[in-house]
């Protein structure tokens, strides 16, 4: 069987603060997914992960409680425990551009890997605290915003006890993912005492990589790509999506598309015969981590599949906000 974990990035949006948008609207918009056709965030994406007998992983972001107040960390929070869901650590530092008491004296990054080790161990463990104050079990997970991580964080994910990292995307290595690791790593691999668990994917052309994210992939790479997982005997594949992802991009319309393939995603899971929905804490880490398996080979009809679906998605949506 293959462990599939299926991944929210759950965030206050920093770039709406930047812009005066109030607290609330930014909780609205960027975790509760609400526009006026109804909600597309969080609840929503429970609603259907319940439906279909799955578990979601909910990587909050507590850096905005500087800022803010961690009541509306502790309001994240505890919807998600609340549907027996399971909370792990995210970090975005952009937020220390606002906070008057700083856990690193003021210093500024727009990625955790910006900072040095020390700086980075006390980020990580001021935010393990929020959210144990907000009532979650101390974090075993760790995934870097942006992706912004270097070797230095998974020394710090060590040092405050965590077992797991997530924060490395294969897109995003050489820029703004720094952390060493061998070249299409895709099944998890122990890296300075840390387990790390890479996003998975696919190459949707020769030497491109595509990253299983719903937003980025379509219906019938996603399938393919999780088929392959368990017909080779993968031990873990990684989902991502956003608590804001099933919103449009300027988070005032449903984005239908990928609404519908979060919907398909999870039904596909749950009735897949060799894939089981898993969460770090139903992970064995001495199991988890596994020789690296090649990946699916390329395929050009899916390519242009997703592409034609993006196009047509762009289309609408662009005829339905002028009309």
């Amino acid at each position: 069987m293959t462990a599939v974990l299926i991944t929210v990035d759950t965030e206050l949006s920093a770039r709406l603060h930047r812009l005066g948008t109030s607290a609330q609207e930014n909780f609205d918009l960027s975790v509760l997914g609400r526009c006026g056709a109804g909600h597309f965030g969080i609840e929503w994406q429970m609603h259907v992960l319940d439906r279909h007998g799955l578990k979601g992983i909910y990587f909050v972001d507590p850096m905005p409680s500087l800022v803010l107040g961690e009541a509306v960390i502790a309001s994240i929070v505890e919807r998600v425990l609340a549907r027996g869901h399971e909370v792990q650590l995210h970090c975005h530092p952009e937020w220390l551009e606002w906070a008057i008491a700083s856990p690193v004296e003021g210093r500024r990054g727009r990625n955790i890997a910006d900072f040095p080790l020390a700086d980075q161990i006390s980020l990580l463990d001021y935010g393990c605290g929020v959210l144990e104050r907000a009532g979650a079990p101390r974090p075993t997970a760790f995934r870097a915003g942006n992706f912004g991580a270097n070797d230095d964080t998974l020394r710090a994910v060590a040092a405050v006890g965590l077992t797991y990292d997530s924060s490395v995307n294969a897109d995003f290595l050489r820029g703004d993912c720094q952390i060493t690791i061998p070249a299409g790593q895709n099944s998890p691999v122990e890296i300075l005492s840390t387990i790390e668990l890479p996003v998975s994917g696919l190459y949707d052309r020769p030497g491109h990589f595509r990253p299983a994210q719903v937003c980025a992939m379509s219906d019938w790479e996603m399938r393919a790509m999780l088929d392959h997982a368990a017909t080779i005997g993968q031990s873990v594949a990684t989902i991502v999506t956003h608590s804001f992802e099933m919103l449009s991009r300027d988070r005032q319309r449903p984005n239908w598309s990928v609404i519908k393939r979060f919907d398909r995603l999870a039904k596909f899971i749950g009735s897949h015969p060799r894939l089981e929905s898993a969460t770090f804490g139903t992970l064995d880490p001495a199991a988890s981590v596994s020789e690296n398996l090649p990946r699916r080979a390329p395929n050009i009809f899916r390519t242009v599949a997703r592409t034609v679906e993006q196009v047509a998605a762009t289309v609408l949506y662009e005829r339905t906000s002028r009309s």
